[in-house]
């Protein structure tokens, strides 16, 4: 059974951060190890309280997992402050050389709280970009990244290559708050696009547009997702290509649970 490490925070809710990573890794038939870098308060209306977790219990969770297990790919997700960052990198760049990383850079909580110090996103920049096989920004995290607007396609692509420019090997700006009509999608409807820049070359993913308010944890699980196929041997595009369509459903068949952002459900198919 291949192992994916998610380094993450916990959401009370369960719907995001590493409770969405492990329903994620389940799903694929993975078995899914974690270190929690920061432990929240929230559920589907928003974020109560955060607390970051010291340093060195990071460093143990790390060790640990790592003393024990052959870990297959890494997926990073929030990591508040610039010590966390720094301590993740280091440790990364030390013990996990050669592993697929996917980076989501989780800045904003679907509520719309902040999860992400301000001082800390160069060291995003610097210290984790160079690193990650894949980072999965969504338009307002490209646009902190970048440093630029996002109003098209053209705009996601322009930022891709920006992001790509510190140090990523792969960049997926993904477009799904900016609903765009294109022709791959039957009857012209709204769509949501991901344009994924390797470095050389762009590919567009484009899924019907759900007309939703459950999407609470679509960013973390779709990221659990893409490492979960290149852990299990997939080509990237490809990975990215079973991780949207994964996403797509899990979104379609979200349970309805909470009185805001609704969580997915990760066991919408039972094929996998």
């Amino acid at each position: 059974m291949k192992v994916v490490l998610t380094i993450a925070g916990s959401d009370s809710g369960g719907g995001a951060g590493i409770q969405a990573d492990l329903k994620t890794f389940e799903a694929h038939g993975l078995f899914g190890v974690t270190a929690i870098t920061s432990i929240t308060a929230q559920n589907t209306v928003g974020v109560r309280a955060v607390y970051d977790l010291p340093a060195e219990l990071i460093r143990a969770q790390l060790d640990a997992v790592f003393d024990d297990f052959a870990v297959d790919a890494v997926k990073i997700g929030m990591l508040s402050e610039r010590t966390i960052i720094r301590l993740v990198s280091a440790f990364l760049r030390e013990r996990a050389a050669g592993i697929p990383m996917v980076l989501d850079p989780v800045m904003v909580a679907t509520s719309g709280d902040r999860l992400l110090r301000e001082d800390a996103v160069e060291s995003i920049r610097t210290e984790l970009l160079p690193l990650a096989s894949l980072v999965t920004p969504n338009l307002g995290e490209a646009e902190i990244l970048a440093g630029m607007r996002i109003e098209g396609m053209d705009d996601m692509r322009e930022a891709a290559r920006r992001i790509g420019d510190f140090g990523a090997r792969a960049v997926l700006v993904k477009g799904g708050h900016l609903p765009i009509v294109v022709e791959d999608v039957p009857d012209r409807s709204p769509a949501a696009v991901d344009i994924l820049f390797d470095g050389c070359d762009y590919l567009s993913f484009a899924a019907v547009f759900i007309d939703t308010g459950h999407t609470h944890g679509t960013g973390c699980t779709l990221s659990s997702a893409i490492a979960a196929g290149l852990a299990l041997g997939l080509e990237l595009p490809e990975a990215v290509r079973q991780a949207k369509e994964y996403v797509h459903g899990a979104i379609a068949h979200a349970p309805g649970l909470g009185h805001g952002h609704g969580p997915l459900l990760h066991r919408w198919r039972s094929d996998i």
